[in-house]
């Protein structure tokens, strides 16, 4: 008998129960004793019965599916953080039952087109909910999913006044705990290599470096370029480095900062790690791949998407239940070659 072919009714005789009991045993294993659920089981994974899910659908108003708006992204240069995050979220849907559908929405297009994207998922019922990414405080798809009621999990905090149901790193701790490694280092003049970028995250990671670096004798400094011109950051970078007073460690508030970092540190004739220390945010895979390796920030990727899936399910099989607030999780430094101790 292969997969396809198996019933309910074939798991309940080889299991020498009810096909109600196998119900309970695939849509709410609470009612069982442990034995039976064990009897259950094993005959579901002997004869690999497989539940319809469209028919599951229609009794319990649910698809099992969640809605991701994907990141726009260069697919010539793809961005390797959310297609790590991407990943994870598939796993973590999969490990609940659930698949994820993918589908196009560019907020910069603005809330009209926003509101367009989602509502024609949601009239159809192809989704019970969403995951956002990259959210911002005035993000125009949160506006529209609080507006139509429809639960959605956050990887962002959402501003005041709009639904709480986030997850998002604390930046803030993370950075700061960066630069308490490098103080411990023996570093005294550190610093931060900003981007141009208004984004929440980057505001949580300079007000870390700030609160953090008040603790150093001599202080921190901020340097910053419009519109992210490396090779612009690069020359300024420079200047600082040939200057009396040169900083020993740069903090960049990402990786690809970073790279501007060691560039402008070797075209002022100064080693990476040797000379100035360098420490990036995110850890991207090119942070083991550049010499020396770079000291990053890295994101528990796996951890969010488990949190947002976790706390979406929730929010769509017991709406009572549902969390009311934001949850913040650790990033810890991963320690390499370009921040050696002095």
């Amino acid at each position: 008998m292969t997969a396809r072919q198996v019933t309910i009714e074939d798991v309940a005789r080889a299991a020498g129960v009810s096909r109600q009991t196998v119900s309970n045993a695939l849509n709410a294993p609470h009612r069982l004793r442990t034995t039976t659920l064990a009897r259950v089981t094993a005959a579901i994974d002997e004869l690999g019965y497989q539940p319809d899910q469209s028919a599951r659908s229609l009794r319990t108003g649910t698809r099992k599916v969640i809605g991701y708006p994907a990141p726009a992204d260069n697919p010539a240069d793809p961005n390797p953080l959310m297609g790590g995050f991407l990943q994870a979220l598939v796993s973590a849907a999969d490990a609940v039952g659930h698949r994820i559908l993918l589908f196009r929405c560019d907020p910069q297009q603005g809330a009209a087109a926003v509101a367009k994207s989602f509502q024609g998922l949601i009239a159809a019922r192809q989704v019970d909910g969403f995951v956002l990414s990259d959210v911002v405080h005035d993000d125009p798809r949160v506006d529209v999913l609080a507006e139509a009621g429809f639960p959605f999990a956050a990887f962002g905090r959402t501003a005041p006044g709009r639904p709480q149901n986030w997850v998002d790193i604390d930046s803030a701790a993370a950075t700061a705990a960066l630069v308490g490694l490098l103080l411990e280092q023996g570093h005294r003049r550190i610093c931060y290599v900003n981007s141009a970028a208004s984004l929440p995250w980057l505001a949580d990671r300079r007000a870390g470096l700030q609160q953090a670096a008040a603790a150093a004798p001599e202080g921190a400094f901020e340097v910053g370029v419009p519109d992210d011109d490396p090779a612009a950051l690069s020359r300024a970078l420079r200047r600082f480095l040939t200057g009396p007073d040169r900083p020993t460690a740069l903090v960049c508030a990402n990786d690809w900062l970073a790279l501007a970092a060691y560039h402008a540190v070797r075209a002022a004739g100064l080693t990476v790690g040797a000379d100035v220390a360098v420490a990036g945010f995110n850890d991207m895979p090119h942070c083991t791949l550049i010499q020396p390796a770079l000291t990053s920030v890295r994101l528990p990727l796996s951890g969010i998407a488990h949190a947002l899936v976790t706390r979406l399910v929730t929010a769509v099989e017991d709406p009572a239940a549902a969390p009311t607030g934001g949850l913040l999780l650790p990033a810890e430094p991963v320690v390499r070659a370009s921040t050696p101790a002095r």
